[in-house]
């Protein structure tokens, strides 16, 4: 009984005790309030658990050194160093320990655990295709640390890609498993299932009325209807009396030009977006969005929005778009005031802006004139007239000083600056072509004033070289505004301009025929000798070097060269050429041995080019002297002259006028060329009367006087669609009425215009396309064509484009028979394709619409057609 009163009375004094105790320490008395803080120095660091990351790096990283003081067992730099390395993703754990004290020094261990590695990924539920893309655009690459943000850009780079190919729905799993045969490794796979796709069944837009829907959807470029719209509408409606049963009786009759008008009628809309593309995409949907508000502000209604958008997906799972627009109030140009302009007069730059008060409000027909932003037809603006006088750091702009009612005033503040001079020009990627070759093309010289428009024409230069890649010519003014000067530099990518022509044909009487040639446009005599150069002949100095030959066996051969120094000198740009030609032709259809009755011609020529200064430097001259030496046996060229010889010295006068912006797809400028031709009147010195005379005596030194005029001119008409005019003259004349026309030099009509189909020698092949040649000796011939281009590729690896033409000609044999308003028409399509080795290839389908016999009648429609080949260059 004592010794159990004596262990419960322990006890409670046990119990008293602690109590007593804690309560003093809540109250603040003296006793130690927790762990005491004690001062160390690291002694060491060590890590533990890396596979793939450098232990050393690691520690670095962490901001922790051997040396540093940290106070035990809290201390901030341990928290911030675990920190720091969570924030690298590159583990899933980390920890800082004490792996032991030895005095004043403490020794750390980093303990981490490294996230898996991505060893490989699949994509599942798509076509091989598809995941072949995909691979490029996830950005996943192998033994990459996986972490939930790479899955889910990865998961988001798939949604847009399908996004943009019209799958809106996309159901994306991502499943992660181990790799058993690596270490920490692991293999994601994608599980994709598109579903159908989503396109846009209806666009619906509220709230407009000043501008049709009509108009409204076409601003909207990659948001467009299904054309089934409008087939769905024409079973509904009435199209001038037409009901539903008898229009199901037009498609059985086939009236399809009928059924197009019908629709069209219905809705002017379904020919407009039969052939776009109706899936939707969510941003560009909303670039959509701002171009339809853009639109609107172009028509004055400054303030114009979209109040709300709705897209909900129908019955058939695809969508509609309700689009809910406020137009609010047209606005118009009020007063323009100029300040700080003292350069040109407030009247200058009013006359230049052309915009006047009570003009519709157009914010961005304003910017365009101010020239922040370009001009859609190359027009000089505001800023170009500044910045073509050197003032690099103009600057303009406009602000709303007030608005009264509907009408906005404008004070357009200008900040002139000095007139820049152009300081250092450099040029940087020309790994071929030799830097002076560039540099005596260019506008911008140091010393010179800056000018925006140089700088346009020496891209333009730099592009008709045909040396580099036209769509990478970089040009970067870098200002110095501490001294007023500018350095300039151009940026360039080398591309090949070599051309190797092979091709074989058939036809043109001359059954089969082949063709083998090279042209070097970027040749350099001077280092034949130097095989560092070569590629695959010595290249740099853009000398044009060019050797073709042509043959059909024993019936047909053609050999011809030429070479072109375009700095004679090196000093200035008159271009020297001189030239080789031999051809020989057998006549195949005469009744005698094939080699019983040719053609040959053997000649030559030297020419000199020179740029004018005056009316502008776009203009050259060309003058040369040229000899060809033609021997006929038994070949009926002309009537009266079949056997003899003919020599042809003539003078070549040629005047041009260049100023195309690209030497492969012109979009803008024109080039315009106008030759004469001129032999001696040699009947004249002899003082004989030749109207007795043989043809072989009349024809020994030809004599003529000879006209062509050639003009194309191209002009962009909307985006990259390209509008092409063209016109050629030809007249051949005469001296002595006695000796008429030469039989050489006039002009053949018709064909491709191919001299390896129209075999015929000393004459000017004239092509037409839908017409076979139905002109041989004719001495007067007008041709005009016009086209529309579309570019397919501007890469310039192999630039494409697509065309629709009409032509109309026609050549006559006299004077007397002109008629210029009697020509042969045609009208087709055709493409052409540039590759850089082989040159140009082109093919024409063309109707001859005046392909009839007068006693026949017209023909069938089958033979109004003709195909057109083009091989190495453009014909006539």
């Amino acid at each position: 009984m004592y010794n159990t009163f004596l262990r419960y009375s322990l006890f409670f004094c046990c119990l008293f005790f602690s109590a007593f105790t804690a309560t003093a320490q809540l109250s603040g008395g003296n006793t130690p309030q927790g762990p005491v803080q004690k001062t160390y120095e690291i002694g060491g660091i060590t890590v533990v658990g890396t596979q793939y990351v450098d232990a050393d790096i690691l520690t670095a990283v962490s901001s922790l050194n051997v040396g540093d003081k940290i106070k035990l067992p809290h201390d901030e730099s341990i928290a911030r160093a675990i920190r720091i390395l969570w924030k690298q993703e590159l583990f899933s754990n980390v920890a800082i320990q004490v792996e032991r004290i030895v005095g004043d020094k403490v020794f750390l261990q980093i303990v981490v655990e490294e996230r898996p590695r991505l060893s490989k990924f699949n994509f599942r539920g798509i076509k091989k295709s598809e995941a072949e893309d995909l691979k490029d655009k996830v950005a996943l690459v192998s033994q990459k640390v996986v972490t939930d943000a790479i899955k889910q850009d990865a998961v988001v780079r798939i949604r847009n890609y399908y996004a943009d190919k019209g799958y809106g729905n996309v159901n994306i799993t991502v499943r992660e498993r181990k790799d058993t045969l690596m270490q920490n490794a692991v293999i994601l796979n994608f599980d994709i299932i598109k579903g159908t796709k989503t396109k846009i069944n209806q666009v619906n837009i509220y709230g407009n009325e000043n501008a049709t829907d009509m108009r409204l959807k076409r601003t909207l470029k990659s948001t467009k209807e299904m054309a089934r719209v409008s087939l769905e509408r024409a079973d509904e409606s009435n199209i001038g009396g037409m009901e539903k049963r008898s229009f199901g009786k037009y498609l059985a009759k086939g009236h399809f030009l009928s059924i197009s008008k019908t629709l069209e009628a219905l809705d002017p809309y379904f020919r407009y977006n039969f052939f776009s593309s109706s899936k939707f995409n969510a941003v560009k949907f909303d670039t959509d969005k701002e171009a339809l508000v853009d639109y609107y502000n172009t028509l004055g209604f400054r303030d114009a929005a979209i109040e709300k958008d709705t897209v909900y997906t129908t019955d058939i799972g695809h969508i509609n778009i309700d689009i809910h627009v406020r137009e609010g109030r047209k606005y118009y140009f009020g007063d323009m005031e100029w300040r700080g302009n003292t350069k040109y007069s407030s009247e200058r730059l009013t006359q230049l802006l052309g915009i006047k008060k009570g003009d519709v409000y157009n914010l961005q027909l304003l910017e365009t004139r101010i020239g922040r932003q370009m001009s859609p037809d190359g027009g000089v603006d505001v800023s170009s007239l500044y910045m073509d006088d050197g003032y690099l750091f103009f600057s303009i702009d406009p602000i709303e000083s007030s608005i009264e009612g509907d009408t906005i005033n404008f004070e357009l503040r200008v900040t002139e600056g000095p007139q820049a001079t152009i300081k250092n020009v450099t040029i940087t990627g020309n790994d071929k072509t030799n830097e002076h070759v560039i540099r005596r093309e260019l506008r911008t010289l140091p010393g010179d004033k800056f000018s925006r428009e140089a700088l346009i024409r020496s891209q333009r230069e730099i592009a008709n070289l045909n040396f580099f890649d036209q769509e990478k010519i970089g040009i970067q003014p870098k200002p110095n505004p501490q001294d007023g000067t500018v350095d300039i530099e151009y940026s360039l990518v080398e591309r090949s301009s070599d051309q190797l022509q092979l091709s074989a044909g058939f036809g043109g009487g001359v059954r089969f025929y082949g063709n083998i040639g090279v042209s070097f446009s970027n040749f350099s005599m001077r280092n034949i000798f130097r095989p560092k150069y070569w590629d695959p002949l010595p290249v740099g100095d853009g000398q044009k070097f060019s050797v073709n030959y042509q043959s059909n066996g024993a019936y047909f051969n053609s050999f011809s060269t030429s070479f072109t120094e375009p700095w004679l000198g090196g000093k200035k740009p008159n271009a020297l050429t001189t030239s080789f030609i031999y051809s020989r032709y057998s006549g195949v259809t005469a009744p005698l041995p094939a080699n019983s009755s040719f053609l040959r011609m053997a000649g030559g020529g030297v020419s000199l080019s020179r740029r004018l200064k005056w009316p502008d430097d776009n203009f050259i001259f060309t003058y040369g002297v040229n000899y060809n030496n033609y021997r006929l046996k038994e070949y009926a060229l002309v009537d009266d002259f079949r056997n003899g010889y003919s020599n042809n010295l003539f003078l070549k006068l040629v005047l041009a006028r260049v100023s195309v912006n690209s030497p492969l797809y012109p979009t803008s400028g024109s080039n315009i060329n106008f030759t004469f031709q001129v032999t001696p009147p040699f009947s004249s010195f002899s003082g004989r009367d030749y109207s007795n005379e043989t043809s072989s005596e009349k024809y020994k030194w030809i004599e003529y006087h000879k006209y062509r005029f050639t003009a194309d001119w191209y002009q962009t008409i909307a985006g990259k669609l390209v509008f092409k005019l063209s016109t050629k003259y030809g007249f051949l004349g005469y001296y002595n009425s006695t000796i008429g026309f030469s039989p050489f030099e006039r002009f053949q009509l018709g064909g491709d215009g191919l001299s390896g189909y129209s075999f015929f020698i000393g004459r000017d092949i004239i092509s037409q396309r839908g017409y076979r040649v139905y002109a041989q000796n004719a001495t007067i011939f007008n041709k005009y064509s016009a086209e529309l281009r579309y570019p397919l590729s501007l890469n310039p690896s192999s630039t494409i484009f697509a065309l629709a033409f009409v032509d109309a000609a026609n050549a006559w044999g006299s004077f007397k028979e002109y008629n210029p308003f009697k020509l042969n028409r045609d009208a087709g399509v055709g493409i052409r394709v540039f590759l850089p080795m082989f040159g140009l290839l082109g093919l024409d389908y063309g109707i001859g619409f005046d392909k009839y016999n007068q006693a026949a009648g017209l023909t069938r429609m089958k033979n109004l057609g003709t195909f057109t080949f083009m091989l190495g260059f453009e014909p006539d």
